[in-house]
């Protein structure tokens, strides 16, 4: 076997305002891709409860990042993954229903939102005992090296909440509240309220992944 010279690191760099250009430019004001791949993942024939989540990302002094990408992976409403990767073969997959979306949070406001189903319980890693539905969340922004991944679960699933592998993994009196989000309704909307904390108080429990 031949070792390969050292070569340095190369240089890191931040994400930079083009992301918004790239991945989601609507958001820049720029009509440029046929189909958006947005926030809004369901579509009329998607099956399972229609809910919103929505919130901001706050930095150390909890003031709201608005240049924030995020993107989200999902379950569809009986736990099964559009992805041939799911081994759970005994669920069905819903055609009308991707799993995924990608959007920014407002220039103005912070906020960021998900028109989407709510999740079924998956099964854990190597058949293990099952996981609470969750969202799991993706983001980059201007100022970062590397992206963050977090989990958003679903405060009103308590019993399900209290028997997931990952969260009993997180100390319930400090970090796991972090990753529960509450439910409220408005106009007739099911809405998750999600905010993400950088730094400081209550910050996110963020994962290695």
């Amino acid at each position: 076997m031949t070792l390969l010279p050292y070569t340095p690191e190369t240089a890191s760099q931040t994400a930079g305002p083009y992301v918004h250009i790239g991945l989601i430019p609507h958001q820049a004001g720029l009509d440029i891709f046929s189909t958006t791949l947005g926030a809004t993942m369901v579509a009329p024939d998607t099956r399972g409860e229609r809910i919103r989540i929505e919130g901001r990302v706050l930095d150390g002094l909890g003031s709201p990042c608005r240049d924030v990408l995020l993107e989200i992976w999902q379950a569809n409403a009986v736990g099964r993954y559009n992805s041939p990767a799911d081994p759970q073969a005994d669920k069905a997959i819903d055609p009308a229903f991707r799993g995924w979306g990608r959007t920014g949070t407002d220039f103005g406001t912070g906020l960021y939102a998900f028109d989407t189903v709510k999740p079924g319980s998956v099964v854990g890693r190597h058949g293990h005992r099952p996981m609470a539905p969750h969202v799991n969340i993706w983001f980059a922004a201007r100022g970062m090296n590397i992206g963050l991944a977090t989990r958003m679960y679903f405060a009103d699933e308590e019993a399900l909440n209290a028997a997931d592998p990952v969260l009993n993994m997180i100390d319930p009196a400090i970090r796991r509240q972090t990753l529960l989000a509450p439910r409220s309704e408005r106009d007739g909307t099911v809405v998750y309220t999600f905010d993400i904390r950088l730094q400081g108080d209550n910050e996110t429990v963020f994962f290695d992944v």
